[in-house]
């Protein structure tokens, strides 16, 4: 995905991620994060996950040997005019998946994307999964107030329809108005269409 950010001041593109794999929860975390969550009652649910996944986890070590050309080739999908020297390679940060076992999925399950779990009452919200960063903050925002303020959402609808012109639309059942927020979004971030 892209993104448009400022960094001290100063306005970027960024273009990514690619997938990566390590034993790190945090991006500055110990290589013995992984090892040390290790115990006897995850050990067979996360050697099932690595047997069930073995395709993601060879996907993952690819991603994490490509080299720059391989990556602009990527960006190139995207923005076909991208120049070598126009990008630079930066770890934003770290996604640690969450793993756990399942009636619907068994032992292993692989959890993608994000969720958002609640206590009963609705006064603890807590995010886990790979993406909670700018590329799912805001489904995840309206997924905790849909949760969990559903008394505020028709008061609220208006705002969020003025934040977000498609929300609550499908962008595959409505063609035009997919093509209307791919081009804002490209003014947005200052991209050929």
């Amino acid at each position: 995905h892209l993104d448009r950010r400022y960094i001290d001041g100063k306005k970027s593109l960024f273009f990514g991620p690619f997938a990566a794999i390590g034993p790190k929860f945090l991006k500055n975390g110990s290589n013995l994060d992984l090892f040390k969550s290790i115990n006897p009652s995850n050990v067979v649910t996360l050697l099932s996950a690595a047997t069930k996944n073995f395709p993601l986890v060879k996907y993952s070590v690819q991603q994490v040997l490509m080299g720059k050309e391989d990556r602009m080739k990527e960006l190139r999908r995207f923005i076909p005019d991208a120049k070598d020297e126009d990008w630079d390679l930066h770890i934003a940060g770290k996604r640690v998946q969450v793993i756990k076992d399942t009636k619907e999925h068994g032992r292993g399950f692989i959890q993608f994307g994000t969720e958002v779990v609640n206590s009963e009452d609705h006064t603890v919200i807590a995010l886990l999964g790979e993406s909670p960063g700018a590329s799912t903050s805001v489904s995840v925002a309206l997924e905790v107030i849909e949760k969990n303020f559903p008394q505020y959402k028709q008061a609220w609808e208006s705002k969020i329809k003025e934040m977000i012109p498609s929300y609550g639309q499908s962008l595959i059942d409505d063609t035009k108005l997919l093509h209307e927020t791919r081009k804002a979004t490209a003014q947005t971030l200052e991209l050929n269409e």
